[in-house]
């Protein structure tokens, strides 16, 4: 009977990743972190946390898997948090939602690289209606694998048009032989 019960919660908790369970405290001791690390997470844009009626913070499974991504980032990697956010900076968000050029010229996060799309005001752009949680970007940003995948294109990209640019001829150049 106990068997059962385990099999039902597991088929439960894959299914409602996004659902937040976990208190701050519960969440810390799952990470064998802090809770006051959590709270730096938060205030430093790297985790979008929900809040309670009770105003009190409760994280998710998926919230959890981000947070492991980031520890990962941190401790293995030696990212610092400065660090992560300049990735998460340069996740091309306008790409993925498909944001017009008007959108872009107003965008923060598409002029900027210093934090996640989530952490900046969208007034003027498709994402002012969406919330930042739900969105793709941040939940693709969670997975680690995710954003390396995303740097890498951007520097192919960046390769690619450096192939494509013609090599300039200037006489006014001087070399120095040696």
């Amino acid at each position: 009977m106990a068997y059962n019960l385990l099999i039902i919660n597991v088929t439960m908790t894959t299914k409602n990743q996004d659902i937040p369970v976990y208190s701050i405290g519960t969440a810390a001791r799952i990470l064998g972190v802090s809770v006051q690390t959590l709270r730096l997470y938060e205030s430093e844009g790297l985790i979008i946390t929900t809040k309670s009626d009770g105003n009190q913070r409760i994280y998710s499974e998926s919230d959890i898997e981000r947070l492991r991504c980031i520890r990962k980032a941190i401790n293995e990697d030696k990212i610092s948090i400065g660090g992560m956010k300049q990735l998460h900076g340069m996740i091309p968000c306008w790409d993925i939602i498909k944001c017009s050029s008007e959108e872009r010229s107003v965008c923060p996060a598409f002029s900027n690289h210093i934090g996640g799309c989530w952490t900046y005001a969208h007034e003027h752009s498709a994402c002012s209606k969406r919330d930042c949680r739900l969105c793709e970007v941040y939940q693709r940003s969670s997975d680690c694998g995710y954003i390396k995948e995303q740097i890498k294109n951007i520097t192919l990209v960046q390769h690619e048009q450096l192939l494509k640019q013609p090599l300039v001829n200037n006489q006014d150049t001087v070399g120095v032989v040696l």
